[in-house]
């Protein structure tokens, strides 16, 4: 039987709803507290071996009857959606298992549905951990407990409170197409979402949730965690300086072995690019600590998956965050690792010559991130990369029929937002990418308003009038009579026919002396018609139709829904 290694859990969730004080309880560190805004900006590791996660639960396991063998769990804390597809491999994610963190009591969020709808894209299994269960009414805190032993010591209101948002919670998933249960009383794992209410504040409910997550990978993962390569395969995290070492990259290990000298492959910024380099140095934190702001590391010659490492070598500064890594033995097998990563970095980077949106974001997995919102959302995309907002983007996009930008966590220089507002280019800018979504789409809606609004006003529109008997002003040249409105709307420029004979235009329009814009249905007013005379083209007592030409009733068919009930029952008369 091959090497188990230790599954990857990632925790995804909300901004604020604590999954990194969630990871510091296990981890017994202070993350959070050194966050900018409490939030993480960066996706991180630490490993959680197996003597923890049993020191942890305690008598859970024996009373649940659960023999764990995993090595640990290696913990990925996110920002969002967004670096859970940055944790990519081909064909899908590199986590085995996810904790959805939903504060109890605000329940969904849209990062939430966000995180959520990953999930099931990638399939991935997961748990609900229903944290700030110390914030209720009422609640009794019980240091470090199990939530099955502090659940019956809490008031009946503090019960009766969490039981009504524990099911709040089920509901809400339901909604979403999942069966779920509090854990204790999920009849089936694999067809039940597991809900453990827990606190990072007091730790209830921690050890519950690790031997939930535990007993699942026993149970159902250990199939897919077995090493199935010597070759290295791993995700960069980030790359950045490291003091005595230069430039190195975070990397999460999910398969195979890295050993120190061998050569290694990895997604670089020009596309089908890839950097090659060799392991100058392996560095790994001890366990528990924080692969991104750890300072002290071990050094080893070798590091099998699962794991999160920091790697030095030469010219890793062209190494995009988000990239496929493989590490090798020999030269001879460079050039198969060669096309597996310019393969896996063809697929997210994207050129074409067609209409559409750019993308830029700071990494693979940001540009991974918005490429697939947009598809599900059927959004052309003209280009996708990774890197800053350029000059030549905006000039390179400036004449398209709509030129937007959208910028995932990248930086936009004066300049070239000078040029971008000089070109009317319209850019999105963001570090939250549903932000950008969400602006994009107010900003579509707001446009397309003004754009039937101006089909309002350009376009002619139905309407019909009769020539009032006993109001001729003046005969010709321009005949100037009174009509009234039967249906619809006139206005100035329209022309008008009768039968199918066009009589002619509208000059102006009055009504108690003054010019006026527009005339409804039901309203007495003057007109004046420079090629009419009264008697000849038009007589008192004629029924007389705005004429529309076919690129009027192209434009109201655009806003068919803006007309009212009697210019959608003329346009039916003429026919459209």
């Amino acid at each position: 039987m091959r090497k188990i290694r230790s599954p990857i859990l990632v925790l995804l969730g909300h901004v604020d709803h604590g999954k990194t004080s969630l990871v510091d309880k296990v981890r017994g560190t202070a993350v959070a507290k050194g966050e900018p805004g409490a939030i993480t900006q960066y996706i991180s590791a630490s490993y959680v071996p197996l003597d923890v996660i049993r020191s942890v639960c305690g008598h859970l396991l024996a009373q649940m009857k659960i023999e764990l063998d995993l090595p640990g769990f290696l913990w990925i804390d996110s920002p969002g959606h967004e670096a859970f597809t940055t944790l990519r491999k081909r064909g899908g994610a590199i986590a085995d298992l996810a904790i959805l963190v939903v504060d109890i009591n605000e329940g969904f969020k849209p990062q939430t549905d966000e995180s959520l709808s990953y999930l099931k894209q990638f399939r991935t299994p997961f748990v609900i951990a229903a944290t700030k269960i110390d914030r209720m009414l009422g609640w009794i805190p019980k240091q470090d407990e199990c939530f099955l032993d502090s659940f019956p010591e809490q008031t009946s209101r503090a019960q009766d409170e969490l039981e009504e948002k524990i099911y709040r919670l089920i509901s809400q998933l339901a909604e979403r197409g999942f069966a779920a249960e509090r854990f204790d009383r999920v009849s089936d794992f694999a067809k039940q979402v597991a809900v453990v209410p827990v606190s990072s504040v007091t730790g209830e409910g921690i050890p519950d949730l690790l031997m939930t997550v535990g007993g699942i990978a026993q149970k159902y993962l250990k199939g897919r965690l077995e090493i199935t390569t010597e070759e290295g395969k791993g995700t960069v995290l980030e790359v950045k300086e490291f003091k005595g070492l230069g430039m190195t990259i975070d990397v999460v290990l999910y398969d195979g072995e890295i050993n120190k000298g061998d050569f290694l492959v990895i997604g670089g910024s020009a596309l089908k690019e890839p950097v090659i380099t060799r392991v100058k140095a392996l560095l790994q934190p001890a366990p528990l600590k924080e692969l991104r702001i750890e300072k002290n590391f071990q050094q080893l010659d070798s590091v099998i998956a699962a794991a999160g490492i920091k790697i030095s070598a030469p010219g890793l500064e062209n190494v995009i965050a988000g990239s496929p890594l493989r590490a090798v033995r020999s030269e001879s097998e460079i050039g198969k690792a060669r096309q597996e990563i310019a393969k896996e970095m063809e697929e997210v980077e994207i050129e074409t010559d067609r209409e559409g949106l750019v993308l830029k974001a700071d990494t693979l997995g940001g540009l991974e991130a918005l490429i697939k919102i947009l598809r599900e959302m059927g959004i052309s995309i003209r280009k996708a990369k990774v890197g800053d907002l350029s000059k030549s983007d905006i000039m390179e996009i400036r004449s398209l029929k709509e030129p937007v930008v959208f910028c995932f966590n990248v930086k936009i220089p004066s300049d070239v937002q000078e040029l971008a507002n000089d070109n009317n280019v319209t850019i999105f800018s963001s570090n939250v990418i549903y932000t950008i979504i969400e602006e994009y789409e107010k900003w579509v809606q707001d446009r397309k308003k003004r754009e039937e609004e101006a089909i309002l006003h350009k376009a002619a529109r139905p309407g019909r009038v009769r020539a009032l008997p006993g109001y001729v002003f003046r005969q010709s040249r321009p005949a100037v009579f009174g009509v009234e409105v039967l249906k619809g709307i006139i206005k100035p420029g329209i022309r008008l026919k009768k039968g199918k004979d066009i009589v002619g235009g509208v000059k102006e329009m009055q009504m108690r002396g003054e010019n006026i814009k527009e005339a409804k249905s039901g309203d007495k007013v003057a007109i004046s018609m420079p090629d009419v005379t009264i008697g000849k083209e038009v007589k008192e007592n004629d029924v007389l139709d705005v004429f529309l030409s076919y690129e009027d009733l192209d434009m109201l068919q655009k806003i068919r829904h803006k007309l009212s009930e009697e210019e959608k029952e003329l346009l039916e008369e003429y026919g459209r």
